[in-house]
Parts: structure tokens; sequence; C-alpha cells
């Protein structure tokens, strides 16, 4: 399931605009899973937070900045929680900046769109 994951949001970095829900992200990559069962939606934020956790650590941008919490402006406090353990600040402080999430988004959309990239790491 995580490759699948992995693998969609690569495909939606580099031929979408915007973001996706929750919801299209199980519909999308066919997951198969419930996100009115807590424990099935909690399963796929971990599962998203374990994705970002190691494209961040081998250097590539967050893959879960592309995925935004329904009825949201942007990402729900997980994902800024995360943004804090990876150490980019304090998770309070990343949130209220107007330009944090829309970097990630512009930086993950750049390094996926270039072929190179694609070829070596997709």
């Amino acid at each position: 399931m995580t490759g699948r994951v992995r693998s969609h949001l690569i495909r939606f970095a580099r031929t979408q605009v915007g973001t996706t829900s929750y919801l299209n992200l199980v519909q999308e990559a066919e997951l198969g899973l419930n996100l009115d069962i807590s424990h099935e939606k909690a399963g796929l934020n971990e599962l998203l937070a374990e994705i970002s956790e190691s494209e961040y650590r081998a250097g590539r941008p967050i893959l879960s900045c592309l995925v935004k919490v329904e009825g949201s402006k942007g990402q729900g406090d997980n994902f800024y929680k995360l943004c804090e353990r990876l150490g980019m600040g304090e998770w309070r402080t990343l949130k209220q900046q107007e330009n944090f999430l829309k970097s990630l988004r512009k930086e993950c959309r750049a390094f996926w769109q270039n072929e190179e990239n694609y070829q070596q790491y997709a």
C-alpha cells in the first residue's frame, strides 16, 4: 500500500494542479479504506507520515503536502507536527506562515516534474 500511495502522489505531483483530498486519494489509488472508520483514517495518516519521513530523509520533498484535509484551508495539525519532527520548525509557527505550505507544494511539484528526478527516484 505504501508503494501505491507514493506512486499515486508522485503521478499527481507531475500531472495535476492543486491538491487531492483523503477521499480522492483512497479512491484513485484504490486503497479500499473506509475513512468513516477512525482506525482506517488513522492508518492512512500514519502511512502518509511514513512516506513523507522517508522522502525527507532521502532529500526529497514531502509528498503528503499535496493531500488536503477536507474542510480545511490546507493541512491539519498532524501535518505540521510531522514537519516539526523533521526539524523544519515549531508546528504552530509553521502553520501560521502563509507561504510555508505553498512553498512545500511548489518544491514538490518542481522536483517530480523534473524528468531526471522522476526517472531516478520514482
